[in-house]
């Protein structure tokens, strides 16, 4: 995924000579998909560099399904008949969102750059409306649609930690000096620090989700992991690995201590950040940091060369990240009512978040995006 403008910053959602266009649009269970259409999935994914991200993989929405959350892929084909998009969506009443959801920070078609795909046509078998708060930015057609965008924080790790220490800004490089001061800290207070940079660990992943579910509970966030298909989704990805699709698991110990650990998705060479967590008990360590050098600086041998944040405000992405790409929220309906109601509630989370009251507002702002994620 290379680093994008955001629209109104000088460029608009991007132009292209169309050589391909979606003229017909079908529906079908994820269990359904023939190996022509998975072979499809996979090409078109492939061609597209955007679409590199773990999210994008047809692995992602197969785990997803196989978790007991119900996928269905809407499958666009051309006058011809042939594939030319494919999208995974769950479906609550008449509302389409993208597999995945809440948990899918990019979201979008799977298709080439040079594909025209009409949003419009989502709307069909009782669907009202298609909703989205990761979409790619690069995705024109679909910009009548689009309410707001936002960045979404990546480092680039090409060259391990080296590489990352030459193209980190001063507050990225400051801090992975700090983490390396304060992992020999760790060291000489609780024991040997290990790093395991990709384990099959049933009882920490257990331990990730314990620290992720009080973290929730301590800032008001809804609790992604108050369904339990969400449990089953991230041990299924644990243990369901394939050669190119995957969870991962990275944990950092010092001595008998877990102080911090992540679970994230692997596509390739992108690596997604989804659930990092630590230890409170050893916040004085600054415990994530070292755990992102550690991850950084073993990169190069696992063949990782971006770490994807995904979107959110975090001081620790605004410090760590080489670049950004976009992505956007809005809905694809044809109703103006529903419209403007998310204009509304837009305007609330704007006037919260800049609001001087601070803190107080800004739980409100974190509360109103976890429930219209």
């Amino acid at each position: 995924m290379s680093p994008s403008t955001p629209p109104g910053a000088g460029t608009t959602l991007g132009t292209r000579a169309p050589v391909a266009r979606v003229t017909s649009m079908r529906i079908v269970p994820f269990e359904a998909l023939t190996g022509e259409e998975l072979d499809a999935w996979h090409r078109l994914r492939a061609a597209n560099p955007q679409l590199d991200s773990p999210y994008f993989h047809p692995g992602f929405a197969a785990a997803v399904h196989r978790s007991g959350r119900s996928v269905e892929v809407v499958l666009g084909r051309d006058e011809q008949s042939e594939i030319r998009a494919l999208l995974p969506t769950h479906r609550n009443g008449g509302l389409l969102r993208p597999a995945g959801w809440p948990g899918a920070d990019f979201q979008g078609p799977v298709l080439t750059p040079s594909t025209v795909f009409p949003p419009l046509k989502l709307l069909a078998g009782g669907a009202r409306g298609f909703a989205f708060d990761h979409l790619l930015h690069s995705y024109p057609d679909f910009a009548p649609w689009v309410e707001s965008t936002l960045p979404s924080p990546y480092v680039d790790t090409s060259g391990g930690l080296d590489g990352y220490l030459g193209r980190a800004s001063r507050s990225g490089k400051d801090n992975m000096g700090q983490a390396r001061r304060r992992a020999a800290k760790a060291e000489r207070e609780y024991g040997t620090l290990r790093f395991a940079a990709d384990v099959v660990d049933d009882e920490a992943l257990r331990r990730v989700v314990e620290l992720k579910r009080a973290q929730y509970a301590e800032t008001g966030v809804r609790d992604f992991f108050a369904e339990p298909d969400r449990l089953a989704l991230l041990s299924g990805l644990l243990h369901g690995r394939g050669a190119d699709f995957g969870g991962v698991l990275s944990t950092v110990h010092a001595g008998r201590h877990l102080i911090a650990a992540h679970f994230g998705l692997r596509a390739g060479s992108v690596l997604h950040w989804w659930f990092p967590v630590y230890d409170p008990a050893f916040a004085a360590l600054s415990p994530g940091w070292i755990l992102l050098r550690e991850l950084i600086a073993a990169s190069a041998r696992l063949g990782i060369t971006r770490i994807d944040f995904g979107r959110g405000d975090d001081e620790y992405k605004r410090r760590a990240k080489t670049g950004e790409t976009w992505v956007c929220q809005g809905v694809v309906t044809r109703s103006a009512i529903r419209r403007a109601l998310r204009r509304s509630r837009n305007r609330l989370i704007d006037t919260a978040r800049s609001s001087a009251l601070g803190p107080g507002l800004r739980r409100a702002v974190r509360t109103i995006r976890g429930i219209n994620r």
